[in-house]
């Protein structure tokens, strides 16, 4: 039978007609006179009804025989059921195996995580792990859009860079030809505000690395992250775009992953909330005296961490920028704050329900002589940055930016634990297999 050969995401196009079907069987159930397939082709999951009586024997065997995760092909008739999740149903007429699989390890039970990370190339056929990526792949698709239809130039930076934008102690280093030690970038940020000369606003989207010997939940030693620069931008200007950038995400992801999110089993009333009202807002001194109320032991001056983090959330019930850090903790290109110069003109904004910071930004020293005092009073030489300092020396502009985590927004999104599922394969402290 030649039927034409169509994806499970476009079958209801063809309702009333025999199709064919190339994939891999998800699940199976029989009765003895009827076999109920799972089936999924990467655009979805649908099920085929093949009946005894409606096929010969050796297609019925073949139906019999096929194991979990088999690859197949199948031809059969579309046909319109409420009650499938898809909406629709096959009748299937045939089936071809194309690799019969045996002993597949992930069976339809309880596995641990460690078992599952270590079987993680094979876990991602998983309908959460699918559902997962998938909604990653719009949040993505969001950021790329965003910052296109606001005027933003797309200029991806270095991975392997010459110097450290926040020191080298959690970097990865490797020698470099004959030219000395190079790093894995922690951040593009640098070479963005070079770019702001040539564009006004610019973004990149690329992998960066962290060789922070932390187990937490928030934690990877590779990921993913979006930053961007924005000249004659001060720190309100940058807060509120990146309040715009994530609300977008939110909104497509709820618009187009729908399906995606009952999957995750995601109660989604936080992030509806999320789009529609404003973030809030308030100052380190601020939340360290919250947090103190609270009973925390932080002090003023203390860095906020994961807990302290987790905390402020709560309270506040929605996203919220934790602005304006004492200069000693943040790093030497933040601009200090005029109002009180031991503070810095910063934010964090930490996510809702606990899931701690997702952008970390902050309005430039744009001032050479200010930059150069700052860079003495860290301790940073000047040699290695010299092209950075010449920004502030040819048409210097004040100027802001900020990097957004995409694992820990996907993971918000979705509401998951840890974001060592919000990515295909997770490097952290204790893993790089597989």
């Amino acid at each position: 039978m030649n039927a034409p050969w169509v994806y499970i995401s476009s079958v209801g196009q063809y309702t009333g007609q025999t199709v064919c079907i190339k994939g891999w069987l998800y699940n199976k159930r029989s009765s003895g006179k009827i076999h109920f397939l799972q089936l999924r082709d990467g655009t979805g999951f649908i099920q085929g009804v093949m009946a005894k009586n409606e096929v010969d024997e050796a297609t019925f065997s073949a139906a019999d025989r096929i194991t979990q995760e088999s690859s197949l092909m199948v031809t059969g008739l579309v046909r319109e059921d409420k009650r499938a999740p898809s909406g629709y149903e096959l009748s299937l007429v045939s089936l071809e195996p194309v690799q019969h699989t045996t002993d597949y390890p992930i069976t339809p039970k309880e596995h641990g995580t460690a078992f599952l990370m270590e079987n993680r190339h094979l876990w991602l056929r998983s309908s959460k792990q699918r559902a997962l990526h998938r909604l990653r792949n719009m949040a993505e698709k969001a950021v790329v859009d965003f910052f296109f239809d606001n005027n933003f130039i797309r200029t991806d930076t270095p991975i392997l860079t010459a110097t450290a934008a926040e020191g080298t102690s959690n970097l990865f280093a490797t020698q470099y030809y004959d030219l000395g030690t190079a790093y894995l970038a922690q951040t593009g940020q640098l070479y963005l505000e070079a770019a702001i000369f040539s564009h006004g606003l610019v973004y990149n989207f690329g992998p960066t690395f962290r060789a922070e010997k932390s187990k937490t939940r928030r934690h990877l030693s590779e990921f993913w992250m979006v930053e961007a620069e924005e000249a004659y931008y001060d720190n309100d200007d940058n807060i509120a775009l990146q309040e715009r950038l994530v609300q977008y995400m939110i909104g497509r992801c709820l618009e187009g992953c729908r399906e995606e999110l009952k999957v995750l089993e995601r109660d989604t009333a936080k992030l509806e909330e999320a789009v529609n009202a404003p973030f809030a807002r308030t100052t380190y001194d601020d939340a360290v005296n919250l947090l103190q109320g609270m009973g925390n032991p932080i002090q003023m001056g203390d860095d906020i961490g994961g807990d302290e983090e987790t905390a402020i959330s709560r309270h506040f019930g929605k996203p919220v920028f934790v602005m304006n850090y004492p200069k000693k903790i943040k790093a030497f290109y933040m601009k200090e704050d005029p109002q009180n110069p031991e503070r810095v003109k910063c934010a964090d904004l930490i996510a809702s329900e606990g899931y701690g910071e997702i952008i970390g930004g902050s309005q430039r020293e744009e001032d050479y002589d200010k930059l150069l005092e700052r860079m003495q009073q860290f301790d940073i030489p000047v040699e290695p940055y010299r092209w950075y300092v010449d920004l502030r020396k040819y048409g210097s502009v004040p100027h802001s930016g900020f990097g957004l985590g995409i694992e820990r927004t996907v993971s918000w999104i979705a509401g998951i634990s840890h974001v060592r599922e919000a990515v295909l394969f997770p490097r952290m402290l204790y893993r790089i297999y597989p």
